[in-house]
């Protein structure tokens, strides 16, 4: 377990300050001795208190002006969620600069694409099969002034491929200071441009959306909205910095409030990192809590029926409670010591795999499944719903304790408001709502329209006040009847029914009636075909420790193996019970009447998924158009539920 300074309420800094590197600065001189975080070398956390943290990232921002970097200038950071990332970030924000992340594992067209189009003059660099992207993309590339490797032994390793390949240690010397370091936080102001974030691209190309010093802070003045934070809250790090919510609400977040997080040593050991540091504050997206229920679902599945019948009852009980409560109604004697029975024997055993000391966990990204959230409610997880968007900073709608409502996504922030225009689509009008879109007004004036952002999702605004999302608005199918049909609805109700189901596309649009594609889930069918005797155990461990350390990769090898599986009538008998069942909760324009089993996932290979795990459904419809046309065309194709 890991421990730092008291248990006292969080001070917030955020509304006294100009800037990021205002923020930070105040930070450091508030709680320079305290943890800022903490990092694993040789199997031991290491704490680093906010005094070094500062250092550090004044040692970068000396670099960068050494190298010719002006205020304003861009600096991309390329690689895993650890210490150097957050150096580099405060670096370049001490400088000036605005900085921007790239996603990992992405290939050198798209690489060169961000590079080029940020007009990036600075890229730093984590391991050698990026640099090999990286340099590849970097080929003729002018704008882009110097490429710096993490570390000394990748840049020994490349020093030769390239002019622009620049030591980490001029990055290591004397940190700004002073009058240097006073004249860099002057040049830039509230209204400035802070960081640049690209969209996932589920569209087309990514567009750069603007955020500005104002944007952030604005958001993290409403911070202490979320909930209690406490000067000795501990976080566990580990989704892409990359990513808008990451960088903003998480390590942002951190700054303003001042706790520490521990960073995870890699993705495939956050489970096991949970039991070390045994995080107060852990968010995730969506996806994550949904592999961990289906995970504890499996696991029950194969124990006796009467542990079968024991975890059924302890979670019927604990989400009958969790009703009540949010509802705010008091919960019955008896129904309070059937609680206590159940969560000593199953609901506490689920809590301490989170690490036994969270006390609120933040979804986002995604709508998470209503079963999935009352099962961690039902734990004494809380799982708090949020909304937003990076044209939005991050959040705009929250689920906060004392205020939820499973099933949507909260209440507006303070500061914002919103409304449902006359299509459904959800609007927000405030100071979190971004600057525009980088080179590309046309853009910017579509997205914002009278000073309201328009969302691009459909919602609801209950008499409360609390937003429901129901889809995005150009995924809505309207079926040869007239029939306006929501595809999330759909995925969503056939999804959860069974761990095996990665992802389900619903198509219907212009046609007699819905039709889907399943895409199997990775180790839940390795592990099926293990059961079945059709793949041996090294290779599920094997590709297994390959989808951990890289969550969003999908490889040949991983394929080669579903596929056999995903042929067995044993795996598509229950895909097609996971369907019936599936329907039964949709109206009778929605239910699927066809469907095909993939024999693979949607990858980002593939084109099928960004970065950030978002289908790209115009691909996919595309590049399965003729497999539809065949389940409408060809009697007997597709596979009825």
């Amino acid at each position: 377990m890991l421990t730092t300074g008291a248990h006292v309420p969080a001070t917030f800094l955020a509304n006294d300050s100009r800037t990021l590197a205002d923020l930070f600065a105040r930070r450091v001189e508030r709680s320079g001795d305290a943890t800022a975080f903490f990092g694993k070398e040789g199997g031991r956390w290491v704490a680093t208190s906010w005094r070094a943290f500062d250092r550090r990232a004044a040692q970068v921002a000396a670099g960068l002006v050494a190298l010719g970097l002006e205020p304003g200038d861009r600096v991309a950071i390329l690689g895993p969620t650890q210490a150097p990332w957050a150096f580099y970030d405060i670096g370049a924000q001490i400088a000036g600069c605005i900085s921007l992340g790239l996603y990992p594992k992405q290939s050198p067209d798209q690489l060169r694409y961000l590079l080029e189009h940020s007009e990036a003059r600075v890229v730093f660099v984590a391991d050698a099969e990026e640099m090999a992207a990286v340099l590849e993309a970097a080929e003729g590339l002018d704008s882009l002034r110097a490429i710096v490797p993490w570390t000394d032994d990748l840049h020994g390793a490349f020093a030769a491929r390239d002019a622009r390949i620049t030591s980490p240690g001029r990055f290591e010397g004397d940190p700004l200071a002073g009058e240097a370091r006073a004249e860099r936080l002057a040049a830039r102001g509230p209204e400035d441009c802070a960081i640049f974030v690209y969209t996932s691209g589920t569209t087309g190309p990514p567009k750069c959306a603007m955020i500005s010093h104002r944007n952030i802070l604005g958001l993290l003045g409403s911070q202490g909205d979320f909930g209690a934070f406490f000067e000795d809250d501990v976080s566990l790090s580990f989704l892409p910095m990359a990513h808008v919510a990451e960088r903003v609400l998480a390590f942002y977040g951190r700054i303003n409030a001042g706790f520490a997080t521990a960073y995870a040593s890699s993705t495939q050991a956050v489970l096991a990192e949970l039991g070390e540091v045994q995080p107060t504050i852990f968010g995730s997206v969506p996806r994550i809590f949904e592999k961990a229920y289906n995970k504890v679902r499996g696991e029950v599945a194969k124990k006796p029926k009467a542990v079968q019948a024991l975890f059924a009852w302890a979670t019927r009980v604990g989400v009958e409670r969790v009703r009540l409560q949010i509802a705010g109604r008091p919960v019955p004697g008896f129904l309070a010591l059937q609680h206590a029975i159940a969560d000593r024997l199953v609901l506490g055993k689920v809590r301490q795999a989170f690490g036994g000391r969270v006390r609120q966990l933040v979804a986002g990204a995604a709508p998470t499944p209503l079963p999935v959230l009352e099962f961690f409610w039902a734990a004494g997880l809380p799982v708090y719903e949020v909304y937003g968007m990076t044209e939005a900073t991050v959040v705009t709608h929250a689920n906060v304790p004392g205020a939820t409502r499973l099933g949507t996504v909260g209440k507006v922030l303070p500061g914002l408001e919103h409304r449902i225009a006359e299509d459904g689509e959800v609007l927000v009008r405030g100071p979190s709502v971004f600057m525009g879109y980088f080179k590309d007004a046309a853009a910017t004036g579509e997205a914002i329209i009278d000073d309201w952002l328009h969302t691009g999702d459909v919602g609801t605004i209950d008499a409360d006040g609390y937003l429901r999302i129901t889809d995005r608005k150009k995924h809505l199918i309207i079926t040869a009847g007239g029939k306006n049909v929501t595809p999330a609805n759909i995925e969503k109700a056939i999804k959860v029914q069974d761990p095996l189901i990665s992802h389900v596309h619903a198509h219907g649009d212009r046609r007699p009636y819905v039709c889907a594609l399943v895409a199997p889930s990775p180790i839940e069918t390795l592990e099926f075909g293990r059961d079945a005797g059709i793949v041996d155990d090294a290779t599920v461990k094997r590709l297994t420790a390959e989808l951990m350390a890289n969550p969003a990769g999908r490889s040949a090898e991983l394929a080669d193996a579903m596929r056999p599986v995903t042929e067995l009538p044993a795996f598509r008998a229950r895909i097609a019970a996971a369907v019936r069942t599936g329907n039964e909760r949709l109206a009778q324009v929605e239910k699927v009447k066809r469907f095909v089993v993939l024999d693979r996932d949607f990858s980002q290979e593939a084109g099928e998924m960004t970065p950030t795990l978002k289908l790209r459904r115009r691909h996919v419809e595309t590049a399965y158009a003729a497999t539809f046309d065949r389940i409408y065309e060809e009697a007997g194709f597709g596979q009825a539920p």
